[in-house]
């Protein structure tokens, strides 16, 4: 039987591999991504990777949009008013913008 992981071992991980997205770390939208608002949302576009990406809800614009203003992700959540039961959706949303590297971990 295998020891469980020390809990330090997600968070070095989600600091060094954008796979990984930790809600309790300080996050940011990345240095080279573009946010258009746009009625639906938004537009996220990657000038390093030409990724485009849709924002579908107003909310996670916002969400995306302040990171950089709270110390976590999940403050962030709250201070946008996110309701608690769909925070999970969005924590979803967030990691996967960070696997495709529009946020990134702030130092």
């Amino acid at each position: 039987m295998t020891s469980p992981a020390p809990a330090s071992s997600t968070t070095d991980a989600a600091v060094t591999d954008p796979s990984v997205f930790d809600p309790e770390l300080p996050w940011q939208r990345a240095r080279s991504v573009a946010l258009r608002p746009e009625p639906f949302g938004a537009l996220v576009y990657h000038f390093g990777t030409r990724k485009l990406s849709f924002l579908k809800s107003k909310t996670l614009v916002r969400v995306v949009e302040t990171l950089a203003d709270h110390p976590t992700a999940t403050a962030a959540l709250l201070a946008c008013e996110v309701p608690e039961a769909q925070r999970p959706t969005y924590v979803r949303a967030l990691a996967d913008l960070a696997r495709s590297q529009m946020i990134e971990t702030r130092t």
